[in-house]
């Protein structure tokens, strides 16, 4: 992976301040990356990965699925390294045209739309809360069976509990606990995983 002489000193430096921990050394880079995304150490207690995440999340972006985001931000924060590598569709809920329903957000009947058409795609929620609870019911309901999901909304008592519930249902998934998260940190997240994944599958990494 090619790196900026002034990215390769800042992480340099956090692989110095970063006290011993139990992650394994894929789930610390995507964790560094994070940290360095936002300067904040505290995501290191935060993050959270299920069983075999990162290897399912890489043999899902492997096989070109297709990526849900639920805001424009992250679109654009993750195209050009998914156009690099492996060229999966992404599709953003915000920009689907779609009716309306009363008490939803557009973002919640984008994610509903789209789930109708790819309900085996990865979810990339970023910041809607509401999309990420809708997400977890349509998952209950067995209307949805995500490949990947991550998951960084700013949490309070019903988005840790929409959180939780990935983590019964079995789906593979990364979430950011806590009050903090938000859309560049989902950024963070599947891009570092995006270049892990082309390390493993591809013939190089990108920046």
């Amino acid at each position: 992976m090619e790196l900026y002489i002034t990215d390769a000193q800042a992480l340099a430096t956090i692989d110095q301040t970063v006290p011993e921990n139990s992650l394994t050394p894929a789930e610390y880079e995507i964790v560094r990356r994070v940290i360095h995304e936002t300067g904040d150490l505290e995501y290191l207690s935060l993050i959270h990965f299920s069983d075999k995440a990162l290897q399912l999340g890489a043999a899902a972006i492997a096989a070109r699925m297709t990526i849900i985001v639920d805001i424009s931000m992250v679109q654009v924060g993750i195209a050009d390294h998914v156009r690099q590598t492996f060229a999966n569709p992404v599709f953003c809920s915000t920009e689907v045209i779609a009716r309306p329903q009363i008490g939803k957000s557009q973002t919640d009947w984008g994610i509903q739309t789209l789930v109708q058409r790819y309900p085996e795609a990865i979810f990339l929620i970023g910041q809607s809360q509401s999309a990420l609870s809708s997400l977890a019911e349509l998952i209950d309901e067995g209307t949805v069976n995500p490949a990947f999901v991550v998951a960084t909304p700013t949490s309070f008592l019903d988005e840790e509990i929409a959180k939780s519930r990935l983590q019964d249902a079995d789906i593979p998934h990364i979430c950011v606990y806590g009050q903090k998260g938000g859309p560049g940190v989902a950024v963070a997240i599947f891009k570092s995983l995006l270049n892990l994944t082309w390390l493993a599958y591809g013939s190089q990494g990108v920046n």
